[in-house]
């Protein structure tokens, strides 16, 4: 299905408007002062459920029995990271770089099929991005995804024309827990990272969260823990709880 193109960046060389719809315009974006970087699986959108089935099809095709710990290890890192460690994990040589290719795009197939099949949003995010972007939030995603997971899944929430800047997996060197996806997506939005906030269910996100020198909240998603998120500075256990002022009063507390 057609999806919307989500900008790697909407800055310009123009400074905030003080109101009006050019504020939040969807070809430009000023500076801000404040950041909300979201992660996208199991943070946006509830997606353990397919990418178990994707990632079990895809070993499987390759005589790889998929553990729930090789599962678990998955979370928020990119694609060749994780095909590298399944084959290590099955006592395979290091998989060539066509080989991840090919199980990478089979992987993201049966993926993309199931999402858009079934598409477990989180409630409320819509109403979060909206309400933070009135708050003068510059807001980004930055995941370990790929792009056409990103668009698809934007284009379902409805929030294509909320989102100032992305990153993805294929766009970093170093995934997560590597800091470079957030400090990009912040370059992007032209932020400090002091005062951007990172919304992640991974320990793995929060992690570089930390490291990039930001504010974090984790969410308890499917397949998580508190415990595993209790680095964070926040924990919460829906996403339909928070609200902007959550936001506000991490940035306030640096």
């Amino acid at each position: 299905m057609p999806t919307a193109s989500i900008a790697r960046s909407r800055r310009s060389a123009r400074s905030r408007p003080a109101s009006g719809p050019e504020a939040h315009s969807k070809d430009t974006m000023p500076d801000p002062t404040r950041a909300a970087i979201f992660d996208l699986d199991g943070t946006l959108i509830d997606t353990y459920d397919a990418h178990h089935a994707a990632w079990r099809t895809a070993c499987a095709a390759n005589d790889i029995e998929l553990t729930p710990a090789m599962f678990a290890w998955s979370f928020g890192r990119t694609n060749p990271t994780i095909i590298r460690r399944f084959w290590a994990d099955a006592g395979r040589p290091d998989p060539d770089d066509a080989t991840i290719e090919r199980v990478a795009e089979a992987k993201e197939t049966d993926f993309r099929t199931e999402l858009d099949r079934t598409f477990p949003a989180m409630p409320g995010v819509p109403e979060l991005i909206a309400g933070l972007r009135e708050q003068d939030f510059a807001v980004a995603i930055g995941t370990s995804a790929p792009r056409e997971n990103l668009e698809l899944a934007a284009d379902r929430l409805g929030i294509a024309d909320l989102i100032d800047a992305s990153v993805c997996g294929g766009e970093v060197v170093h995934g997560k827990p590597d800091p470079e996806v957030f400090l990009l997506a912040a370059e992007r939005l032209g932020a400090s990272p002091a005062q951007c906030v990172v919304m992640e269910d991974a320990g793995a996100g929060i992690d570089a969260a930390k490291a990039a020198g930001m504010s974090s909240i984790g969410i308890v998603s499917t397949g998580r823990t508190a415990a595993e998120l209790d680095h964070a500075d926040l924990v919460v256990d829906r996403f339909d709880v928070l609200r902007p002022a959550d936001f506000l009063r991490l940035l306030a507390g640096r």
